[in-house]
């Protein structure tokens, strides 16, 4: 080895280098966040079940998860890829005992109804969302195994259904459907990427779809949410399952083209609930308008092609569990920002995912920050090997 390659082998990250637009981008998302969950945000005292809570509660405790999120993304982004591949399935092993940890009462904490939290003193842990993280980690892990072992489609597709099948009746029992959703989409995109047949996916998929239809049509709170979807203004929805949908149209539709200035929320005040999570789009597109939720799906598109690429990028260089835990991450992503944006937007049915990156939520910041890390580091090795180094 030359002694060029030598010295880029062993460069810090700075001198490598490492895809600074992804980084900008992903901070541009969580600076405006902040921003937004802050302006959706700052009236909830005047709510009499917000009421022991200042002005900046919200706030404070945001940018508090940010910090956090930050040291554990500069140390998640020092562990080099290899590393995680071997931690993958203890990764997963630990979702799995977090998920039923938090079933148990007295240990699960529960809100509207769902025990999907787990208190840690003053903040409270989802362990969903690592689980999402984990399965991506483990899904890509198993892709990698299964390519190097010629086995029938049942010996190397179906234990990975086991594990999936088995995360989702952890999640339904929440419930938390949503996240389930997220999981199993992230798990067939990266089956698919690894190289499944298409066939095979789209058997699969059609037996989720099918899955997911039997658990609305057996679910009456969950057949009453879709209904209510498809007309959210009759006299009966409107103020009952509608109601969420029917303000964030209402938000949306004030904001026009440009909005009404950044503050200038109507819908915040009271009427639209859980504006600084779920429906943080509906308060971005009546402050900024159009033109605000044009920049949002913008930058989540980008920032998915980005991911996709380095995955590409990364496979091209031999590097299959890199570039399919990119994609993955990519994938997770897009997805649950655009089911977060159709919900907003009237176009699907009200589900509880926030908006990556950009909504209130500590646990979540945490782990999409991880993942981005993940991310920039394999960007990082991927810069290394073709700079005739080593990772």
């Amino acid at each position: 080895m030359s002694t060029q390659a030598a010295s880029v082998r062993n460069a810090p990250a700075r001198v490598v280098g490492f895809d600074q637009a992804l980084l900008w981008v992903t901070v541009a998302l969580l600076v405006w966040g902040l921003v937004m969950v802050y302006s959706a945000s700052i009236a909830m005292p005047e709510n009499p079940r917000f009421a022991k809570y200042t002005h900046t509660y919200f706030l404070t405790r945001h940018v508090m998860w940010l910090a956090m999120s930050f040291v554990a993304a500069l140390l998640a982004f020092q562990v080099p890829v290899a590393r995680w591949e071997k931690a993958a399935p203890w990764l997963f092993i630990a979702s799995l005992v977090l998920l039923a940890a938090v079933l148990i009462p007295h240990v699960g904490k529960v809100v509207y109804g769902a025990r999907r939290w787990i208190s840690l003193g003053p903040l409270s842990f989802q362990p969903s969302e690592l689980a999402k993280f984990s399965v991506l980690l483990y899904a890509a892990d198993y892709m990698v195994r299964k390519m190097e072992v010629k086995e029938s489609f049942l010996r190397a597709v179906a234990p990975m259904g086991i594990a999936v099948a088995l995360v989702g009746v952890l999640l339904l029992a929440e419930p938390d459907m949503g996240a389930f959703m997220v999981i199993a989409v992230i798990a067939m995109g990266i089956l698919f990427l690894g190289g499944v047949n298409v066939r095979v996916v789209v058997l699969l998929v059609a037996v989720l779809v099918v899955a997911f239809g039997l658990m609305i049509a057996l679910s009456d709170w969950r057949r009453e949410r879709i209904f209510s979807y498809l007309d959210p203004w009759s006299e009966k929805n409107a103020l009952a399952k509608g109601y969420q949908l029917t303000h964030s149209l209402i938000a949306i539709g004030r904001g026009e083209i440009f909005g009404v200035g950044l503050g200038g929320s109507v819908e915040k005040l009271h009427w639209l609930p859980e504006a600084h999570t779920d429906f943080l789009l509906a308060v971005i597109g009546e402050e900024f308008g159009l033109i605000g939720v044009l920049c949002v799906i913008s930058l989540f598109l980008w920032l998915t092609r980005r991911m996709m690429h380095i995955g590409r990028q990364s496979i091209a260089l031999d590097r299959v569990f890199a570039g399919l835990v990119a994609q993955g991450v990519g994938i997770w992503m897009g997805f649950q920002a655009f089911i977060n944006m159709g919900v907003n937007l009237g176009a699907l049915p009200t589900k509880g995912l926030t908006l990556p990156l950009m909504s209130y939520g500590g646990s979540a910041i945490l782990v999409n920050l991880v993942a981005v890390a993940v991310v920039l580091r394999i960007d990082f090795e991927n810069r290394q090997m073709m700079r005739g180094g080593r990772v």
